[in-house]
């Protein structure tokens, strides 16, 4: 988003790129079959989300590229080395955070709050919704922000088991609502919008109309997680960087992995080490001004490795809080098998591989009264119906069927496909002074580079908020008739998923007012050093249910109105 901001600013843009170039148009596998992939597509080491998964040169092992973890730490690090980085691979769900998330300490005393409201970031979330694309419906529920009126595009019609969720969690108190996904369900206005979006830059209205025009809505056919070489979901390589690059003002250097950003006597950014991966040589470039938009761990990772005689323990670390309060989401789930879905009628199933409906945290005034345990709540997102069968659809149906085999295997497998629903839960982690990440003294890369050790915990507030998303889910299932599958737990432990297995890390480089507790300013511009911004999720203060990424390029955009603003009254 940044890169693309400025381009279109006028500014000359260097895009550092720490993983492979990448082309979704040529190389998105869209409509090949799980029958056509090793394993029929299933999950392994090197693929864990599938062997189509659009993520290439990545996942949470990176090929002579460790991380490590303090004893008692099992923190997991996700990485996507390709132009685009995660945006090739996320769930594409897009939601705003609201105005409880923004003033967390002050609704319940825990954690921070952010320097920012919802209304100074509003304006962003309707600019950044048009761009991309989003659809979603128009509901205003308790910290549940709707978008301004013609902002999001119409979501798809809700699917049988969507439908039938939403009959049994309504009396429950439950409300189950049209998702936000950067998923179109429509042509964008390519006459209107990129008007509407830059209301005074012809630059900017000139690229992005032509980007529009280059993309086509979704015909609810293949999985997003493999890619989408028509550009009708949001992937920074098939939305943001065409417009960047054709105002030809972008020039991307792929495989250069960041070691350090240098300074000069007064403190001040000059520009970039970098590692040239195919010749393996050590390369550096100047800048007026350096944005850092690698991923909050890795952004981290090369502050902390910026030394120099000026900034001894790593750039823009005064504070002492480079690393500090990284967070995840909450992770928990639990599945069922729903009898009345059996031995349904072929039906219409079709519609984005992500969800129509979803169920927004409801509990805000049984927790602020004290009474669930916990602080924060979470979002839940479920599915199930009949998808395309993928590799193991029927293991583990004998306990249905008794151990049938043969045309009375058939038959069964017939009457339980599709019958199968899953819960899962996605909640707020509150920052806590034991989750961090920080420089391994001993251990570098095949690059040379010294890699980062975490250290984690989860809160007992992330604990029973686990615990509870489970005890949910079973009540939603079996007020739908169904029979949970596994086991609902009582120690949050046995629960939630590990730390950055939701792969939803933020915070590292908190933003704030005070330089003393805080890493970056309000407009995510070092305290330390004033060309220096970072733009991913590592200023986040605190990690709402809401998954980040339309947060980021909100906040992002945001942040390059200001880099402008500051060029413009020569402070940078």
């Amino acid at each position: 988003m940044a890169a693309y901001q400025l381009a279109v600013a006028g500014l000359k843009v260097l895009v550092l790129e720490a993983g492979r170039t990448y082309d979704p148009v040529r190389e998105t596998p869209m409509f090949q079959l799980p029958r056509d992939a090793p394993l029929r597509g299933a999950g392994t080491r090197e693929k864990p989300f599938g062997f189509y998964d659009a993520t290439v040169d990545g996942g949470w092992d990176v090929p002579g590229e460790p991380y490590t973890n303090a004893p008692g730490t099992d923190f997991r690090w996700w990485r996507a080395r390709m132009l685009g980085g995660r945006t090739n691979h996320w769930g594409r769900i897009s939601l705003r955070m609201g105005e409880y998330d923004f003033k967390p300490k002050s609704r319940d005393g825990l954690g921070a709050d952010w320097p920012l409201t919802y209304k100074d970031l509003a304006p962003y979330y309707d600019k950044t919704e048009m761009l991309v694309g989003v659809y979603g419906g128009d509901d205003d529920l308790e910290n549940t922000p709707r978008s301004s009126p013609g902002v999001l595009m119409p979501p798809p019609a809700p699917r049988a088991v969507e439908l039938l969720a939403k009959k049994h969690a309504t009396p429950m108190g439950i409300p189950v609502i049209p998702a936000h996904l950067a998923i179109m369900t429509k042509w964008q206005d390519a006459k209107t919008l990129p008007q509407k979006i830059h209301p005074t830059n012809k630059l900017a209205q000139r690229v992005l109309r032509e980007s529009m025009l280059s993309r086509q809505a979704c015909f609810w056919a293949t999985p997003c997680g493999n890619g989408c070489s028509i550009k009708a979901n949001f992937q920074s390589t098939t939305v943001l960087l065409p417009p960047a690059l054709a105002t030809g003002n972008v020039d991307i250097v792929p495989d250069a992995m960041v070691r350090d950003i240098t300074v000069d006597a007064k403190g001040k950014a000059t520009g970039v080490h970098y590692i040239d991966k195919n010749t393996r040589t050590d390369r550096h470039v100047t800048a007026r001004i350096v944005v850092l938009a690698a991923s909050a761990c890795e952004t981290a990772r090369i502050l902390l490795n910026s030394k120099s005689p000026a900034f001894p323990n790593g750039l823009s670390n005064s504070s002492g809080l480079v690393g500090k309060y990284l967070m995840d989401t909450v992770g928990a789930g639990i599945g069922g098998q729903i009898p009345a879905l059996e031995n349904l009628p072929a039906h219409n199933t079709d519609g984005a591989s992500g969800m129509h409906m979803y169920i927004p945290w409801w509990l805000y005034k049984e927790q602020l009264g004290g009474k669930l345990g916990f602080a924060r709540g979470y979002h839940v997102e479920f599915g199930g119906g009949r998808g395309m069968p993928g590799p193991g659809m029927f293991n583990g149906l004998e306990s249905f069927t008794g151990g049938s085999y043969g045309k009375k295997f058939k038959e069964d497998a017939r009457r339980y496909y599709g019958t199968f629903m899953y819960f899962d839960g996605r909640g707020e982690m509150i920052p806590n002074e034991d989750s961090y990440c920080e420089i391994d003294p001993d251990v570098v890369d095949q690059w040379g580079i010294p890699v980062l050790r975490f250290h984690w915990k989860w809160s007992d507030h992330e604990l029973k908020q686990a615990v509870h998303m489970q005890t949910t889910f079973a009540q939603i299932i079996e007020a739908m008739g169904g029979k949970v599958q596994g086991t609902v737990q009582t120690d949050g432990n046995r629960a939630i998923a590990k730390g950055g297995q939701i792969i939803h890390e933020v915070g590292t480089c908190r933003m704030g007012e005070d330089p003393k507790t805080s890493v970056l300013n309000p407009y995510c511009q070092s305290w330390d050093v004033k060309n220096l911004f970072v733009t991913d999720g590592a200023p986040f203060v605190s990690n709402a249910d809401k998954n980040p990424t339309l947060s980021i390029l909100a906040m992002a955009w945001r942040t390059t109105d200001y880099v402008l603003e500051q060029i413009s009254k020569r402070e940078i």
